[in-house]
């Protein structure tokens, strides 16, 4: 007969301690795009599960194009294959309405709701409640070189116009010495080169549809403007422009190779990070520019954390995204990665908190230019939909991807603008006939 030995108590009670924690841990997947502030939470999960030790995250970071359509594909269909997913002011109200998303109306007195700036919270809401909570807010602004304006003798006005941009840009432009005039999103996407392109309409005097959802994509404002934004990037733009969204000229501008950049507020805090870029100590900043009207010509955005109805860990995922959207965390990127890492424009004690405004001299600036973007009147003449760089109805995601695929087959020269246009118009107008806004 074979003897076996007794374990010592100790060790028994610590194994079945092991093994009731680790049956009763809870494993949630959160989706999220590859961005600087979401690869920073990301680094941060070690400190989440120190906290919840009952959960353990598994992430899936994916480039923003990819990100949409994975998680548009599982909400839509109920697959349960993530318990969170980073969306944005696009899809919340649409996916609430559908009921696709868990409303969050019983948070916790000590998340501090009323601290979330008032336009975000509006905009990650449906009939009121939240469907999702703000990770980071922006709107967009111009960044450039201040060492090559200050040797250029260029003195930037308090509200800059396109018109002196593209002088600007031609006067420095040197890519002999891979210094590009401007860099701007030129990679297709409904929420890459059509965020930005649809503020330029904007202030140039377009607008996606009439009053009557008719398409306008081939009307005198469009065509003016994006002739002036393929010109302007074909003149003096660097090479491969319709392949680079943010990520892409983030890189280019923190390297010294672009002499202007417009795009996101959220850019700021890395652009002025010394460890992160090299053009940190020569870094001036001004407003979005404009053309015809100041309407429209700068965005709203929040990247939120939302949890899709299928998910099969809700209480698990709500935790984690409390905690990811809290002051604290706020706190504990300030102080372990530096203050200018911290998500920006989601609450107003960021703004209150004094290492916040010694670090990001931009601090105020961005904040205003989020309280001053508004959804609801964001072209020159009316409009019937809500939304600044996008349309908020269902259809616009695939409306604003071809839309975004006819723009930079214009911008890599394989058609004119004139074709890019007409074509965009003939396949919206097919889409919303289909969906029934036209007869």
């Amino acid at each position: 007969m074979k003897l076996t030995r007794a374990l010592p108590l100790a060790t028994l009670t610590a194994a079945v301690a092991a093994a009731s924690q680790a049956q009763a841990q809870t494993e949630i997947t959160v989706a999220t795009v590859n961005n600087n502030d979401m690869v920073i939470m990301q680094s941060l999960t070690e400190e989440f599960e120190a906290a919840h030790p009952d959960i353990e995250l598994d992430w899936v970071v994916l480039e923003e194009n990819v990100l949409r359509q994975r998680l548009t594909t599982d909400v839509a269909t109920g697959g349960g294959q993530f318990d969170v997913m980073t969306i944005g002011t696009y899809e919340v109200p649409i996916w609430a309405e559908r009921g696709w998303l868990t409303p969050l109306d019983d948070l916790p007195e000590a998340y501090d709701v009323d601290d979330l700036l008032q336009s975000v919270r509006d905009g990650l809401s449906h009939d009121g409640t939240l469907h999702a909570l703000p990770f980071y807010g922006e709107s967009s602004m111009m960044y450039y070189r201040q060492d090559l304006f200050d040797a250029a003798g260029i003195e930037v006005p308090e509200q800059p116009s396109w018109e002196e941009v593209r002088d600007w840009a031609a006067e420095l432009h040197d890519p002999d010495s891979e210094t590009y005039g401007i860099c701007l999103r030129g990679k297709p996407g409904w929420g890459e080169n059509m965020a930005f392109v649809s503020t330029l309409v904007n202030t140039f005097g377009g607008r996606w549809f009439d009053e009557e959802w008719h398409p306008e994509l081939d009307s005198p404002a469009w065509q003016e403007a994006i002739s002036f934004y393929v010109d302007l990037l074909d003149n003096y733009g660097p090479p491969g422009a319709s392949s680079n969204g943010f990520n892409e000229n983030l890189a280019l501008f923190s390297r010294g190779n672009c002499a202007m950049w417009v795009d996101a507020t959220s850019a700021a805090g890395k652009l002025y990070d010394p460890d992160e870029s090299e053009v940190a100590d020569r870094l001036g900043f001004a407003p979005a520019p404009v053309a015809e009207t100041p309407k429209g010509s700068h965005w709203l955005w929040s990247w939120a954390l939302g949890i899709p109805a299928s998910s099969e860990n809700q209480e698990a995922a709500r935790t984690f995204i409390q905690w990811a959207t809290s002051r604290e965390y706020i706190e504990l990127v300030g102080e372990t990665q530096g203050w200018t890492s911290v998500p920006p424009g989601t609450r107003e004690s960021t703004y209150a908190n004094e290492k916040y405004q010694q670090a990001a001299p931009f601090a105020d600036f961005v904040l205003e230019a989020i309280r001053g973007a508004d959804p609801t009147d964001s072209t020159l003449e009316p409009s019937p939909y809500i939304g600044v760089q996008f349309v908020g109805i269902p259809e616009f995601q695939s409306i604003g991807t071809q839309v975004g695929q006819t723009v930079a087959s214009a911008l890599t020269g394989d058609v004119t603008v004139e074709q890019a246009l007409q074509t965009a118009q003939r396949a919206t107008e097919r889409t919303m006939q289909r969906a029934g806004y036209l007869d």
